[in-house]
């Protein structure tokens, strides 16, 4: 089930002082207090259908333009008529997954089962197998701009470069959340009350002290998940200090069996790990319990945000949560494809469902 999430309309701000650079459609957009796709269907004086403005937000956008002294770029109105009905992908992994059990698998599959509902082809951006969507220096991103709007997948894309096709109108939505990119348009699964209900799960069993094992990653999504196991764990009157968190650059090197006998021995009888694209964290959880000779769930309960990496996908179901990844696909084909169709858009935020699994159980001492 998608919650719609509505992003508030900034308001009005003061043209930027003392400038050398040329005046961009999102300046105009904060200034009129309007999207951006508005600004861009104003400006192209653009009549179709589905995209009527009240002259009232026509105006806005008129005389903010001319406050902030904005001038069309000849190239960028060229390539906004030449709609061609292909949307991209563009991929900050090494490449394209192969493997159906890869993690981006299914969101591919619903993207391209939506793009095709919606009447559009896809054109596959596979230069980050090369080194990476930054590796071509500060225009790597510029050929996307071949189809008539971006889908963009992964945790590490490069700001900057997102921020100036945003900045020149060019419809983009990335999935998986950033906030911290203004008027990039995103979709993204519900991290915050999945990690909250797993947590929540352990508490009713009885476990009392959890600890949560994730990367040195300031990604959005482990940031997410992170914080809604604090809440979770504040929510159960559990203790959510820092020491709830084990946070490594290295954790299959770092989570030893050494390490996990001395949280058992303070009282830690639950582990939860998030899922990262390279699944280190519950790898070296799960491993660490083997190596200590442990048996779950019976000597310890482990839980998991998310899914396995492949590799392991063929041992016991892990308890947490399931992704819905090709729900999230196809609802950033559906975001895109409004954008690029010039239309207001609500970016939906996905619910993720929690998985049982066979991997928690009740601590020793309750048993």
């Amino acid at each position: 089930m998608e919650q719609p999430r509505k992003r508030s309309k900034p308001g009005r701000t003061p043209a930027p002082a003392g400038r050398t650079s040329r005046p961009r459609q999102a300046e105009v957009a904060r200034l009129a207090g309007v999207s951006q796709a508005t600004v861009s269907l104003v400006l192209a004086d653009n009549k179709r259908q589905g995209a009527t403005i009240s002259e009232e937000t026509r105006q806005k956008v008129l005389d903010a333009a001319r406050e902030l002294g904005y001038v069309p770029d000849p190239a960028a109105r060229r390539l906004a008529a030449a709609r061609n009905n292909l949307l991209g992908v563009f991929s900050f992994t090494a490449t394209f997954p192969t493997d159906v059990r890869h993690s981006y698998y299914p969101f591919l599959v619903g993207v391209e089962q939506e793009a095709a509902a919606c009447g559009y082809d896809l054109v596959l951006f596979t230069g980050s197998s090369s080194g990476g969507a930054g590796a071509g220096g500060p225009d790597a991103l510029s050929r996307v701009r071949l189809a008539d709007g971006c889908l963009f997948l992964g945790r590490h894309a490069p700001a900057d470069e997102l921020r100036r096709l945003v900045a020149d109108g060019y419809p983009v939505v990335h999935l998986g959340r950033r906030d911290e990119l203004e008027g990039l348009a995103w979709v993204g699964a519900d991290y915050v009350s999945a990690s909250r209900e797993v947590v929540e799960h352990l508490a009713r069993a009885d476990h009392r002290r959890i600890v949560l094992v994730r990367e040195d990653d300031d990604a959005p999504a482990s940031t997410d998940r992170e914080h809604g196991f604090l809440k979770g764990l504040e929510a159960a009157g559990l203790p959510a200090g820092p020491a709830a968190v084990f946070r490594s650059a290295d954790p299959e090197r770092e989570l030893t069996a050494e390490r996990l006998r001395e949280w058992l021995g303070d009282g830690v009888t639950a582990f939860v790990a998030e899922e990262t694209d390279t699944g280190g964290a519950w790898r070296a959880l799960w491993n660490a319990v083997r190596q200590a000779g442990l048996d779950c769930p019976r000597d310890v309960s482990l839980a998991l945000l998310g899914s396995p990496p492949a590799d392991l996908a063929d041992g016991p179901q892990p308890t947490g949560f399931d992704i819905p990844r090709p729900q999230l696909g196809a609802a950033a084909v559906r975001t895109l494809a409004a954008i690029v169709a010039g239309e207001d858009v609500e970016e939906p935020l996905v619910t993720c469902v929690f998985r049982p699994g066979a991997t928690a159980g009740r601590p020793p001492a309750a048993t």
